[in-house]
């Protein structure tokens, strides 16, 4: 019987195939998005932790606020007072760079590039794991002296030079010019996505009094911290957390209004926002299935009243109830499976060249393409159900009536 209520779904549908089209369109956009949805974001999470661990095992960032995940907040900035005091009371850190970032218009002759100014000590091009392309960082003299000497990342050298050799040449920054003193050797996509290579290099002193505005108490938006070699991590936060508490006076009992993150936090931290935001998108996306379980209900409700003549012919000569009903079960069940099956296909081709055009690692994860297959097929008999059950009770003399 079911075989044959197959075989019955199967020519009506080639009977009427634009209907089929449309019927199972809405599944179709729905199985998409909600795979693509999910394999970007599962994409954009991988992508996230090799980023990160770039930077170091050894590397501690301590920023102002609750974090860089979720429920993170604004919070005064740290002194480099503060910056002193880890350097000198935490034994088991290599250095300390405070940073300071100003966002700024750089231009060279007639060529210009929106970028970022970093502000921060000779000590900054280690901890962070810079090398040179070509050229030198700025001395501790050029420092303290609050020179107005800069290093460039490889895509701000690119784009205000082109070919052109940068080194001694003199670029604006807002209303101060500062000579190129270095290259800095290429480092890619960050990981908040941000282009790393997308930056001017300059001591904090000179940023503090050419380009901030205004000098204040608190202008460190970050310290970066080196761990030294065989020295916990683990410890290290707890160090410096102590000593950022009673240096910014918070009592016991009150929580932090800051955050001290070794690069395996920061990049759990990275993960579950991206993690969330994959959530909320593909729950976004699974409304449209419903859609189209809405469409496969009215497209099958046309179809019961066009038939009725035919639902009556079967029941009169002996179809049962039931058998009318398995029948147009199997026919909406028939259309979500199709359905489910294309949107797998397009969805697998959307996230390969989705995730090809944005630079993340493609991720084929069986597990939600079944989910979302499944799921399409379950809406295909819920809402395949009441348009099957008003066939069913189709009175056959009524029905045979019908014109």
């Amino acid at each position: 019987m079911l075989w044959n209520a197959l075989a019955i779904a199967l020519r009506e549908i080639r009977r009427n195939l634009v209907r089929g089209f449309l019927t199972v369109l809405g599944v179709v956009i729905g199985v998409a998005a909600v795979v693509i949805m999910v394999s970007l974001g599962q994409g954009a999470s991988d992508s996230i932790t090799p980023q990160v661990e770039s930077l170091g095992s050894n590397l501690v960032m301590a920023i102002p606020g609750r974090g860089v995940g979720p429920g993170g907040g604004a919070a005064p900035g740290f002194r480099q007072s503060d910056a002193a005091a880890v350097a000198d009371n935490v034994s088991t850190i290599e250095a300390v760079a405070p940073v300071r970032i100003v966002g700024v218009n750089a231009v060279y002759l007639q060529e210009d590039w929106s970028t970022q100014a970093v502000g921060t000590t000779v000590k900054y091009f280690t901890v962070a794991g810079w090398t040179f392309a070509e050229g030198r960082a700025f001395t501790e003299a050029e420092y303290l002296g609050a020179r107005t000497v800069c290093v460039l990342g490889a895509t701000v050298a690119k784009e205000l030079f082109g070919q052109q050799e940068p080194l001694g040449a003199r670029i604006r920054l807002k209303g101060m010019s500062c000579e190129v003193v270095g290259v800095l050797a290429a480092k890619g996509q960050g990981a908040m996505g941000q282009d790393q290579d997308s930056v001017v290099v300059l001591p904090l002193s000179t940023l503090q009094r050419r380009l901030a505005g205004r000098m204040s108490s608190r202008d460190v938006d970050r310290m970066m911290i080196s761990v030294r070699e065989g020295a916990s991590t683990d410890r290290v936060v707890r160090d410096v957390t102590d000593l950022l508490r009673e240096h910014r006076g918070i009592r016991a009992g009150e929580d932090d209004d800051f955050s001290v993150l070794d690069t395996k936090e920061i990049a759990n931290a990275l993960s579950s926002t991206t993690e969330i935001l994959t959530l909320l998108l593909g729950a976004v996306a699974a409304v449209s299935l419903l859609v189209g379980g809405i469409g496969i209900m009215n497209i099958m409700l046309v179809s019961v009243t066009e038939r009725t003549r035919e639902i009556g012919i079967r029941m009169s000569i002996g179809a049962l109830p039931g058998e009318v009903l398995l029948q147009f079960l199997v026919e909406a069940f028939v259309l979500s499976v199709i359905g489910g099956l294309v949107g797998l296909v397009l969805a697998f081709g959307g996230s390969f060249a989705l995730a090809r055009a944005m630079g993340m690692p493609f991720i084929f994860d069986p597990q939600i393409n079944l989910v979302a297959f499944a799921f399409s097929a379950l809406v295909g008999v819920v809402f395949g159900y009441a348009p099957a059950r008003r066939a069913a009770q189709l009175d056959p003399i009524e029905a045979l009536r019908f014109e």
